[in-house]
């Protein structure tokens, strides 16, 4: 009896502590607004947020565990595109909104009724739109904190609009810059295989050709942390990464185990963990905190204002982490075998920075001889080189920053139609045909779009 009396008070607590959930999703959509409807199986606290490139809605559902699968609407001719969800942490669910533009939005909670559970309510509507078009005036409109914006870059000015002026010079654009740490050196040879292969020694070469690969793409640049055999402290190579103001962060490694068997690749990101202990860090110590690579220092605002510049800084930056890492991943699948089939995450200091897409690529177990072997052979060194490249150019192509010289394009995937993708990029049918020089609207999967 009292082992089932336990066993009772412990399913109970188990259920109590996933309070929530969602039981579906309803829609409705107008000219002027688009409604979201979430039905709740119990009240939940939540926290959303806009990002862009490419704009999306993320929505954190505290205390909430998804136990079934979600029956989402059809979304057909609204500006949603997509409504994504996963267990972002083991008691909160992340809801991502992919929109085809940027909007602006307004959320609330409503408390049961006779004909409802507990509801969050998600209005969306033009920017332009007032606050009265868009909600009932016991709607709180949510928007970021008030920070000055920057001015708007000036068009680029082409020659045919030069004509009065021949002086007058187009705006350069800028490469991206790819910092390539290899990992360990100086007094730190990292770990040392059965036939006295040093860590130091294969990530440096293999670093060398990735950034090699790197300045013979258009509109990319390579920074590495160490060129030669150099000992550099975790936090300096994240200093310099941010020094120079480095689109994407890349950690080489070779893993070891005590278990020779040990095989396989694998790509990190940080983990929830890792970036909480980071921004408490920054907080604490905001008086020396470096200014943001999007020049917003942390220094001068109050620690509300610091602590969600921050979050909004980290998410933004995890999410195309996780976005690069799963390309990185898929290119070193072709190479050979993995450690794990999925991205994994760590709290290692190299993936700290909260404004820099980081990853640390395990290129291979140098513990395990048939790796060591393959690690010493040139030929495999580059390899992995093409495989993380790969993976770099496929992210910047889907995701060029403004400024950059990178054109933007469109790796067409299962589901995709022409109409489909020009409404993403909010580009004409007519144009993204004539762009790509298509008489039909056939795509296969793998074709790559130049987006107007």
């Amino acid at each position: 009896m009292y082992r089932l009396l336990l066993s009772l008070f412990v399913l109970t607590c188990s259920v109590s502590a996933w309070a929530s959930a969602i039981d579906s999703v309803r829609l409705s959509h107008s000219d002027q607004k688009t409604r979201l409807v979430f039905d709740l199986t119990d009240k939940a606290a939540y926290k959303a947020f806009m990002l862009d490139k490419p704009d999306r809605l993320v929505i954190d559902l505290n205390n909430t565990k998804q136990w079934k699968n979600i029956k989402l609407p059809p979304l057909s001719g609204t500006p949603i595109q997509n409504i994504r969800y996963a267990q972002r942490q083991q008691d909160t669910l992340r809801v991502v909104l992919d929109l085809a533009k940027p909007l602006q939005y307004i959320s609330q909670t409503l408390p049961p009724s006779t004909r409802h559970s507990h509801r969050l309510v998600i209005d969306l509507a033009e920017p332009k739109t007032t606050q009265a078009q868009v909600a009932d005036t016991t709607t709180q409109v949510v928007s970021p904190p008030a920070i000055k914006p920057k001015p708007a870059p000036a068009p680029e000015i082409t020659t045919a609009a030069v004509k009065v002026n021949k002086t007058i010079k187009s705006i350069p654009r800028r490469d991206l810059v790819i910092a390539i740490d290899a990992g360990h050196g100086g007094k730190d040879a990292g770990a040392i295989g059965q036939q006295g292969t040093k860590e130091k020694d294969i990530v440096l070469a293999i670093a060398r050709k990735l950034a090699n690969l790197v300045n013979k793409e258009a509109g990319m640049r390579a920074y590495l942390t160490r060129n030669n055999d150099t000992f550099i402290s975790l936090r300096q190579r994240i200093n310099l990464a941010r020094s120079q103001k480095a689109d994407m962060f890349i950690s080489i490694h070779a893993d070891a185990f005590h278990k020779r068997e040990a095989r396989g690749a694998s790509v990190f990101v940080l983990s929830e963990r890792g970036a909480s202990s980071e921004a408490a860090q920054m907080l604490a110590d905001k008086e020396n905190a470096a200014d943001l690579v999007g020049g917003i220092s942390l220094e001068d605002k109050d620690h509300l204002l610091a602590s969600v510049l921050l979050d909004l800084s980290q998410d933004a930056s995890l999410q195309a982490s996780i976005e690069v890492a799963e390309t990185v991943l898929s290119g070193l699948k072709r190479v050979g075998h993995t450690h794990k089939k999925q991205v994994e995450s760590a709290a290692f200091v190299v993936l700290k920075s909260p404004d820099i897409p980081s990853i640390l690529v395990e290129t291979a177990f140098i513990s395990n001889p048939a790796e060591e072997r393959k690690l010493r052979s040139e030929g495999h060194q580059n390899k992995l080189a093409l495989a993380m490249m790969s993976g770099i150019r496929n992210y910047f192509q889907r995701n060029p920053p403004l400024g950059t010289q990178i054109p933007q394009q469109h790796i067409v995937s299962r589901g995709d139609t022409l109409s489909t993708i020009a409404q993403r990029y909010q580009v004409s049918l007519t144009r993204l045909k004539s762009n790509n020089g298509l008489t039909h609207n056939r795509l296969n999967i793998g074709d790559i779009l130049l987006i107007p």
